[in-house]
C-alpha cells in the first residue's frame, strides 16, 4: 500500500504502533485514518504536511520510504535507511558500464521498449476508433521507422551516439503525443509535452503521474543496489538522478495509459486542476482521482510478464534486480538488442 497525503495541515504520527493521519476538514473537524506499518510500502507527502519523528523511525525500521514532493508531484527528497542493502560491486560495474558498450546496450533496450510501448498503445486505441484507422496507422508506421533506426545504432559507448538516440527518441515522442492529443475531445487537446509548468490539464495529470513514477523507480533501484545518480544517457548534472531518468523510460507507458483513459473516459473535468505559475496543477480532487486509478493500475491488476503473473509495480522491482544482477554477471538480461 502507498499512502499519499496532500491536504495542507495534515499530520502523520504513530498511535498504538500504527500510522495515524489527522486531516483537517473545511468545516474545522478532523478525520483520522490508521494504517499498519506492515501493509505500507511507501508514504508520499505533499506540501504543508507535518510528521513526527516516531513516524520516521517506524518507517525506517520497516523499510518504508518517505517521499517529499513538490506541488506537481515531483519528488524532491526522501527519508530512507542508511544501509546500502547490497554489494558495492554492483555500483563499480555500473560505473564501468557507463563508459563502454554495455551501457549502450542497456540504453538501447530501454529506449526501444519505450518506443515499442508507444506503438502498442496506439495499436490498442485503434480497437474502438474505426474512423481513425488511417490516421493511427500512419502514425504507427512513422514511429516504427524511427524504432528501426534506433535498432541500427552501433557504437562502443553511449557518449558517441547519445545525440542520435535523443533525436530519434524525441521525434517518436512528438509524434506519439500529437496523436494522443488528436484523439481527445477539443476541450482537452494539447500542444505537445510541457512540464513545470504544465500548459494544459492533460500534461498536469501526466506530470504528476510521472513524478510518482520517479519515486517508485528510484526506490526500486536503491533496493536492487543500483546507484540512482549514475546514468548512461542522461547527463550527470549536479544532484541529478540520471539513472532514474534512464531506467524510467520503459515504464512511462504506465502513466500514459492511466491518464489517457481518465480523459478519454470523461472522468476529468475543470474542477480537478488549478492555475498556477502560468500553467496548471492538480488540486486535491485531481490528485485523488489520479492516485486512486494509478495505484489500482500499478498494484491491483497483475499481468503476464516473463512467464509469471506480476503487478506492474513489482515489474519495476523485478527488472531493477535483473539489471543489477546482470551487471555483476549473475544473469544475462540483455538478450538480443
Amino acid at each position: 500500500m502507498q499512502i499519499n497525503i496532500n491536504t495542507r495541515g495534515s499530520y502523520l504520527h504513530i498511535k498504538d504502533e500504527m500510522f495515524e493521519i489527522k486531516v483537517k476538514c473545511d468545516d474545522g473537524s478532523v478525520k483520522k485514518y490508521n494504517y499498519s506499518s506492515k501493509k505500507v510500502s511507501s508514504i508520499i507527502l505533499g506540501q504543508g504536511v507535518a510528521l513526527s519523528t516516531d513516524a520516521v523511525k517506524i518507517a525506517v525500521k520497516n523499510n518504508i520510504d518517505i517521499i517529499f514532493t513538490e506541488y506537481d508531484g515531483f519528488p524532491i527528497g526522501r527519508v530512507w535507511h542508511s544501509k546500502l542493502g547490497s554489494t558495492t560491486r554492483i555500483r563499480k560495474k555500473q560505473l564501468e558500464a557507463s563508459l563502454n558498450e554495455i551501457g549502450l546496450k542497456w540504453i538501447k533496450l530501454w529506449i526501444l521498449q519505450k518506443v515499442l510501448n508507444q506503438m502498442e498503445f496506439l495499436e490498442d486505441l485503434k480497437k474502438h476508433r474505426s474512423d481513425k484507422l488511417t490516421f493511427l496507422n500512419d502514425k504507427i508506421i512513422n514511429i516504427s521507422s524511427l524504432k528501426n533506426s534506433l535498432e541500427l545504432i552501433e557504437g562502443t559507448n553511449v557518449k558517441d551516439v547519445a545525440d542520435t538516440i535523443r533525436g530519434l527518441e524525441g521525434t517518436a515522442g512528438r509524434i506519439y503525443f500529437e496523436t494522443l492529443s488528436m484523439l481527445l475531445s477539443d476541450e482537452y487537446k494539447f500542444n505537445g509535452r510541457s512540464s513545470r509548468p504544465a500548459l494544459d490539464q492533460f500534461n498536469a495529470f501526466l506530470n504528476y503521474a510521472y513524478g510518482v513514477l520517479y519515486g517508485r523507480v528510484e526506490k526500486a533501484l536503491i533496493i536492487a543496489g543500483v546507484d540512482p545518480y549514475l546514468g548512461f544517457l542522461h547527463r550527470d548534472d549536479y544532484n541529478q538522478l540520471s539513472m532514474v531518468f534512464d531506467f524510467i523510460e520503459q515504464y512511462r507507458i504506465f502513466s500514459d495509459r492511466v491518464v489517457f483513459r481518465l480523459f478519454s473516459g470523461k472522468k476529468v473535468n475543470q474542477s480537478h486542476t488549478d492555475r498556477m505559475n502560468n500553467g496548471f496543477i492538480l488540486n486535491n480532487e485531481g490528485k485523488k482521482l489520479l492516485m486512486e486509478n494509478y495505484n489500482k493500475y500499478l498494484e491491483d491488476d497483475p499481468i503476464r510478464y516473463k512467464g509469471r503473473n506480476i503487478t506492474r509495480s513489482n515489474i519495476i522491482q523485478f527488472d531493477a534486480h535483473s539489471f543489477a544482477n546482470s551487471l555483476i554477471g549473475k544473469n544475462d538480461s540483455l538478450g538480443d538488442v
